[in-house]
This record gives C-alpha cells, sequence and structure tokens, in this order.
C-alpha cells in the first residue's frame, strides 16, 4: 500500500497542476497505483552498455501471409536480438493518418498488426518502448466523437479556444492553419491543430484526460511495455498570449507522470520527445525529476554536417559544452528515425550560411524539406526529409561518392561511442535509400524514410554475402557486437571531448570503476589525416580490428576511418 507520505506528495503534485481539483482525482490514481501492486511484484529494468533499441514500426518488415508484428519477432530474433535488448515500436494503435501518430484508441492494437498478446509475447526477452501520443488525438476517434455529443469519454477532451485568444506569439511546428472553426453547442468555436487537420489536441486543463493517460500507462504496462515515449509532449498546455510550448503545468504534468510510475512495482521509464532547440530540450530533465531519458537531438544534424563538410570543429565545441547527465538520466543518441533530420536543434550551433549550404547538399543528395510556420517571418525548415544513406551519398569534396560507407558507419561509430543510450533506425541497418515511389503517391515527405521491406526479399538479400543489404548489415552488427562488451560505453561511464583540431572528432570514454578507458577517434574527411595522442602503443588495442599504425609518434587515420582505442 502506499505509504502517507507518498500519498501527499500526489497530492501536492497534482495540485501543482489543477489548484481547484476535486480530491476524488487523486484517490483514484492512489487505487489505481495500489490495485496495480497487489496484482505485480517488483521487478527492474537493467541498463547498462548492453542496452541499445531498434526503432521500428510494427510492419517495418512484411509478410501478406502473417500478421505484422509476429513476422518482426521473427525476423528480429534471427537476425538482431544478440545485438539489441530493446525495441521502440513506433505507434501500433488503430490510427487515421501520420504513420499512426493520428491515435484512434490507445488501448487497440491495429489489427493488421497483431493484438497485445503479440507485444507481451515479445517483452518477455526484449524491453519494448512504446509511444504514448499525448499532446493530440485524432478526428476519427470515440473521443473525439464523443466530444461533439459532449458524451464520455471525450466529453471536454479537446482543446478549443474563442476568437479572443491570441496566438501572435505561438510557436509552429507546421505551416498549415492552426485553428478550425466548429460551431459546438451553439457557440463558434475553433479546435487546435498543432500538427495536422487531423490530429487534434487534447484538453490537459480538463484533469480527467491525464487521469486516462495514467489509466492508459497502466494498461500499457500489464501487456508487457516498459518504456514511454511522450510524443510531441512539449506542446502539452496551452495560455492566450504565451508561446504554447514549454509550459510549466506541460513540465509539472511530465513530474506526475514519472512520479506516479516509480510508485509502481513494474519498473518503467519516461522519455521526452522534445524537438527544439538545445537549452528547451535539456529542460525536460527538470531536476532529475521529469525524463529519465531526453532524446539527443543535436546528434544528429551534426553528424551529418561533420561529415558531409569535412569538419569537426562545431559537434567538438558542441560536445564539450553539452551537459553531463546524472545517475538514472541518459541521453538517447540516434541519427535516423522515423521522422526527418530536425534542424531547429542546431539553432545556435550553426550559422544561418553553413545552414544554407546543409540544405543545398541534402537536396542534391535526395533530399526535400518539412517547413514550421514563423510569425512575421514566413516559414524556416523544420526538418530534412531523406535517408541516411542518401544523406551520405555525396559530399562538396566527394562529388562521385568514393566514401560514402564509410561515411555512414563513421556516423553510427560517433553515436555508439556517445555518452548515452544509443538507438538504431531499422531501415538504416540495411542501407535503405529512399522510397521515392512512395512519397510520389503519397505526397507526404516523411515517407521518404518509412520504407517497409518484404520480408521474403530482406531475407534473400540478406543470403547474398555480396548485397548491399548483406554489407550494411554486416558492419553495423560488428559496431554493436564490440559496444556491447565494454564497460566504457555504459551508460553512465564518464566522457570527456577531446580537442585534436577541425579533421578528426575524439572522445574519450572511462568506465564506472576507471578500470577501462576507450579512446574514440574518427577522421571526418576524405583524405588521410594524423592524431598526435598520448598513449601507450604497446598496451593500447583497436577495439575495431584495424592495426593502428603509427607514423612519426602520429597516430594514421585513413579517410572517415573511425578507432576505439581501449587501454
Amino acid at each position: 500500500m502506499l505509504s502517507n507520505s507518498k500519498k501527499k506528495s500526489l497530492r501536492d503534485k497534482f495540485k501543482k497542476i489543477y489548484i481547484n481539483s476535486s480530491n476524488e482525482f487523486v484517490e483514484e490514481i492512489i487505487d489505481l497505483i495500489n490495485n496495480f501492486n497487489k496484482k505485480n511484484k517488483k521487478s527492474s529494468i537493467n541498463i547498462s552498455q548492453n542496452t541499445s533499441l531498434v526503432i521500428s514500426y510494427g510492419d517495418s518488415i512484411i509478410d501478406v501471409r502473417k500478421k505484422s508484428l509476429k513476422v518482426f519477432r521473427s525476423f528480429f530474433n534471427k537476425h538482431l536480438s544478440n545485438y539489441f535488448n530493446s525495441v521502440h515500436f513506433l505507434p501500433f494503435y488503430p490510427s487515421s493518418s501520420d504513420s499512426g501518430f493520428a491515435v484512434k484508441d490507445h488501448y487497440k492494437i491495429e489489427p493488421r498488426l497483431g493484438n497485445w498478446s503479440d507485444i507481451r509475447n515479445f517483452s518477455k526477452k526484449t524491453i519494448v518502448m512504446a509511444d504514448l501520443v499525448i499532446n493530440h488525438a485524432s478526428s476519427r476517434g470515440l473521443w473525439f466523437a464523443n466530444f461533439l455529443k459532449d458524451k464520455s469519454p471525450g466529453k471536454n477532451y479537446f482543446f478549443t479556444v474563442n476568437n479572443k485568444f491570441n496566438v501572435s506569439k505561438v510557436v509552429r511546428p507546421r505551416e498549415h492553419r492552426l485553428l478550425k472553426k466548429i460551431n459546438l453547442f451553439n457557440r463558434n468555436q475553433y479546435l487546435w491543430r498543432t500538427f495536422s487537420p487531423d490530429q487534434i489536441d487534447l484538453n490537459f486543463k480538463n484533469p480527467k484526460v491525464l487521469m486516462r493517460f495514467l489509466k492508459i500507462i497502466i494498461n500499457s504496462l500489464n501487456h508487457g511495455v516498459r518504456i514511454f515515449r511522450l510524443d510531441a509532449i512539449a506542446y502539452l498546455w496551452k495560455e492566450n498570449g504565451t508561446k504554447c510550448i514549454n509550459h510549466t503545468n506541460t513540465h509539472n504534468i511530465i513530474k506526475f507522470i514519472r512520479f506516479f510510475t516509480e510508485q509502481l512495482n513494474t519498473e518503467s521509464l519516461v522519455i521526452t520527445e522534445t524537438n527544439l532547440p538545445e537549452k528547451e530540450n535539456l529542460s525536460y530533465f527538470g531536476n532529475q525529476d521529469e525524463a529519465n531519458w531526453i532524446y539527443n537531438f543535436s546528434l544528429p544534424p551534426l553528424i551529418v554536417y561533420s561529415l558531409l563538410f569535412e569538419d569537426s570543429s562545431k559537434i567538438t565545441h558542441w560536445s564539450k559544452k553539452l551537459k553531463k547527465t546524472n545517475k538514472k538520466n541518459n541521453y538517447l543518441n540516434f541519427i535516423a528515425s522515423h521522422d526527418g533530420i530536425g534542424m531547429r536543434p542546431i539553432e545556435g550551433l550553426i550559422n544561418n550560411i553553413q545552414l544554407k549550404k546543409l540544405f543545398v547538399r541534402l537536396k542534391k543528395n535526395g533530399g526535400e524539406f518539412s517547413f514550421r510556420k514563423v510569425q512575421g517571418k514566413g516559414k524556416k525548415v523544420y526538418e530534412a526529409n531523406i535517408t541516411l544513406f542518401n544523406a551520405f551519398k555525396k559530399s562538396d569534396f566527394d562529388k562521385n561518392g568514393k566514401y560514402y560507407l564509410e561515411r555512414f558507419f563513421s556516423a553510427h561509430a560517433i553515436m555508439l561511442a556517445f555518452e548515452g543510450i544509443p538507438a538504431v533506425y531499422f531501415n538504416s541497418i540495411f542501407g535503405t535509400s529512399n522510397d521515392n515511389s512512395k512519397y510520389i503517391i503519397s505526397g507526404n515527405k516523411r515517407d521518404l524514410n518509412r520504407y517497409r521491406w518484404n520480408k521474403v526479399r530482406l531475407e534473400k538479400s540478406l543470403k547474398n554475402k555480396n548485397s548491399k543489404q548483406t554489407i550494411y548489415y554486416t558492419n553495423m552488427i560488428n559496431l554493436l557486437k564490440v559496444r556491447k562488451k565494454q564497460k566504457a560505453f555504459h551508460p553512465d561511464a564518464a566522457q570527456t571531448t577531446l580537442k585534436l583540431g577541425s579533421k578528426i572528432f575524439a572522445i574519450k570514454r572511462v568506465s564506472i570503476d576507471k578500470k577501462q578507458s576507450i579512446t574514440c577517434l574518427t577522421n571526418v574527411t576524405s583524405e588521410k589525416q594524423f592524431a598526435n595522442l598520448n598513449i601507450n602503443k604497446d598496451k593500447s588495442k583497436n577495439l575495431l580490428q584495424d592495426k593502428l599504425i603509427f607514423i612519426n609518434k602520429k597516430l594514421e587515420l585513413k579517410p572517415f576511418q573511425t578507432v576505439w582505442i581501449s587501454n
């Protein structure tokens, strides 16, 4: 049973959000916790250098004869389970648009994918991360249908404003019209639509909406989910005349969700998805009382920039200043995901001239761009829509694409060595190129990077030692195989950024027990480079197989070569 002090903390945290709320809400939450704990013994999640995620849709790999989650599980067990102990399944709920992010019902699994037993069975050996699409819900779901009828569940669930609401300062992640005028109960009101006309923002000023998501968390835990990704969380709370982003009550709600989950016998983790400038993104750690993990959003565009323009100075400068995480807090490091490469996270990190050069190069490599609306300034690039394979294909220094493969794996080697938890997109494992066919049909730029593999075709490719898919897969799993054995790559192991000039990116990781150190160097250029390192050549080993070559006491690095030098 929950102690009196914990009950008081719950009440205090709830009242901080909902000052005038009834005590009945908190009593119901206490009952939720106590009932869950009666049925579940204590269990924890072990986080170590062995912790790595693959990011995948439930149908990233398909076989028309079987449900997609079963197909994925079979493929994962055969090809990936030795290298990834966790899977982030992107929304697997019934949805009306946005590749699953316009959720119609968080309590159900999309029938063509499978059912909750597929998630529970998968979770017996693998940590499952799932989305709480918490900012908005589908205009074609039960909640919205009930909202229009003033009926529960759904009554007062969606956020509406009148024509006096001042939206002049609102920060936008998209360029469509934000408000939709409707006549509701004989009054003109405006629906709030942050992300699309089909995704209607939820009204968290109604405590019943938060209650609903706490129950969804309980339901998901009962079916094996252990990590919750709070999708688009920064936009949750809106106030008249403000930016309607990063509001104090948004942070208070995350703190409440974190505290709520910590009272449950089944340990789970909360991760915030906040594709924002660095300072704003980091604020979601709170005082170690908000997100367990935050996405390291600045890392992908900085890696891409460094390797395409053969200049490590920006990523080195950023890395040296990056906030060190505390125990129980971690960065989730990634380069690619189902979305594009976000550009807001490098605001202030590279200048406008450099940013334009990056856009020109990505466009030449097959990229498209999604925009956001900026008050009084028109629109700005929100993200680049392109696969990593295409992003690294050619550069201004390597116009024929001689080193596209080397760039690709240098990028992943940097990400895998970096402080935090690594996450690799399913399509990146196989070097998937832009899905131009899907994009031409759908018109959705993000579909360039959301290819669905036919299982028979992919399995056949992996049997061919010379196929593109085998080459990428083999290189990727070799990196992961080495990484998971190194204590110095534990998420809590110390990291120091080294200054070795603008042609080499270098960090040093030291294990928690101080017994292992790994110096990670990447030549970010298409020419040989030499690093002046203070290491004992006879007692040092490159974990990535290649023999260390020293010329005049300087370490030679081939174009785009990465070395992990362990003591």
